[in-house]
């Protein structure tokens, strides 16, 4: 599998995250993770309603945005919001985000 690559969160503004929360899907995937035991999931175990790809692309854009994290271990993949990294960055934006 090829590397993934992720921003450090000094190259990311608050415009692009907010672009990319800005979408249903994705916001709807933050929102997943922000609840998940752990606060990581496997890609395959998201709830969405798009095709697979579409929602492959929902998570690269959120992963360019900064907002992710992506880790492959094997043949699998698993997702983890960057909370520290966005709480140093953006204070109290996964607050919003957890209650809205």
């Amino acid at each position: 599998m090829d590397e993934i690559s992720h921003p450090s969160l000094k190259d990311v503004t608050m415009e692009q995250v907010l672009k990319a929360l800005g979408d249903p899907v994705r916001l709807s995937a933050v929102r997943e993770l922000i609840a998940a035991k752990g606060g990581e999931k496997a890609c395959g175990t998201f709830s969405y309603t798009v095709t697979k790809a579409t929602f492959s692309h929902h998570l690269q854009i959120l992963r360019e945005a900064g907002i992710i994290w992506t880790r492959v271990e094997g043949k699998h993949k698993y997702t983890s919001l960057r909370t520290k990294e966005l709480e140093k960055h953006f204070p109290g934006l996964m607050n919003v985000i957890a209650k809205y």
